[in-house]
């Protein structure tokens, strides 16, 4: 019977989400929450959104989703079809009200989007990952969030390796002269036979990849298994929103903090290659914006870049198609006479920021060769980020190191 203990058990142990493909490159899933105050009678709870990344989210300007509930039962139920290949996170925010968003947000033909963000921006602090879904963690934005990989997404080495044994990073405070301010880095080794022949590689948002999701792992996983050199990796923390958004999006005084200040202080505790054709720098949407800034700008000291979800229609807020001001520049000849590695990656589900991409990589490969752009079946997710983040580590750095 719907709704029984003995269908909840049977229903977790088929796995929640219910997935079902359908044999023509597409799934239909379904979403189920249990409410822990029983039925209609007994709980106040009106509305359990779903903030589907790709899906449902902001990014769409679609009308907000909210699971239903079957009637004399504790059960809520939302379905979708999704193709195969998609990847995704999503939470769930059970609520009170009727009226969590406005009515211009219903319409079903042009969504207000002052409207929607605002909605979702009052809502998110309350999410919950699901109580049914084991993988589950912290979101960038301070809210749980839970995984959904459909069958035919592509694999994400490393990742599935959580128990990989690996030797603690280093957690570090940069004091910047430059930049006014302080915060963590971490400093991380994946192996130190030969400390000289390492890689380096930035990563920006370091306290995401440190403790939110952390990135150990994967990384000393992929390189017992020989697709990674022995590397050495600087986390460095975004601070805050605000001091990630005056920063990140083409702030030259970062990028010069950054060499006059923190490599000089990450040179007194390790060695590493320091070869710019082997020192990358990786960043998702405005760290990706941020990461191909700082190698075209500066590519005697770094010759890699692994953008994911790059932010190229920075600074402006109109969602124009044609780009912002790393695009406009380029198209107006900007260039650089050293040769680089870059990986792009942005997911179609992301629109502004896929369009975007899609107008900054023809412009790269006029005047670079080593140019390699890949189009992801999600949304604006780090659920997607992980698996690009190990795949563009190990396509800019193959050639460069030998294999075992």
């Amino acid at each position: 019977m719907t709704g029984s203990e003995g269908w909840w058990q049977a229903l977790q142990a088929q796995g929640v989400p219910g997935v079902i493909y359908d044999n023509d490159g597409q799934c239909t899933v379904t979403f189920w929450w249990r409410d822990p105050q029983g039925c209609e009678q007994t709980s106040p709870i009106k509305r359990v959104w779903i903030y589907l990344t790709g899906v449902t989210d902001h990014h769409q300007k679609s009308p907000p989703q909210t699971l239903q509930r079957v009637a004399g039962t504790d059960v809520w139920q939302w379905q979708t079809r999704l193709s195969s290949t998609w990847r995704g996170s999503y939470c769930l925010i059970p609520s009170g009200n009727e009226d969590d968003f406005p009515a211009e947000a219903f319409d079903g033909i042009a969504p207000a989007a002052m409207a929607l963000r605002g909605g979702w921006q009052k809502l998110l602090p309350q999410a919950i990952a699901d109580p049914l879904n084991p993988e589950s963690w912290l979101g960038g934005r301070g809210h749980m969030m839970s995984a959904l990989h459909l069958p035919d997404a592509p694999s994400q080495a490393g990742w599935e390796r959580a128990d990989t044994r690996y030797q603690a990073p280093q957690r570090l405070t940069w004091f910047s002269e430059r930049l006014k301010n302080q915060r963590h880095v971490w400093v991380f080794t994946s192996g130190d036979a030969v400390p000289e022949q390492r890689p380096l590689a930035i990563l920006l948002d370091g306290q995401f990849w440190a403790e939110e999701m952390p990135v150990w792992p994967a990384l000393q996983a992929q390189t017992n298994a020989g697709a990674l050199p022995p590397a050495v990796y600087l986390l460095i923390d975004a601070i805050d929103t605000t001091t990630r958004s005056n920063e990140l999006p083409c702030n030259a005084q970062f990028w010069l903090a950054v060499q006059e200040e923190l490599l000089p202080q990450l040179r007194m505790l390790t060695r590493w290659n320091e070869n710019p054709e082997t020192t990358a720098v990786a960043g998702q949407s405005f760290g990706g914006l941020s990461a191909l800034y700082a190698v075209l700008h500066w590519p005697e000291q770094f010759g890699c870049v692994l953008s994911q979800s790059g932010s190229y229609w920075w600074p402006r807020r109109d969602n124009h198609p044609q780009g912002g001001q790393l695009i406009r520049q380029l198209e107006e000849g900007f260039t650089c006479d050293k040769a680089l590695r870059i990986y792009l990656e942005a997911g179609v589900r992301e629109p502004l920021i896929h369009q975007v991409n899609q107008r900054l990589y023809p412009l790269l490969q006029q005047t670079q060769r080593a140019v390699f752009y890949r189009q992801v079946d999600g949304g604006h997710d780090a659920l997607c980020w992980r698996g690009g983040l190990i795949d563009g580590l190990a396509w800019l750095w193959k050639g460069f190191f030998k294999q075992e």
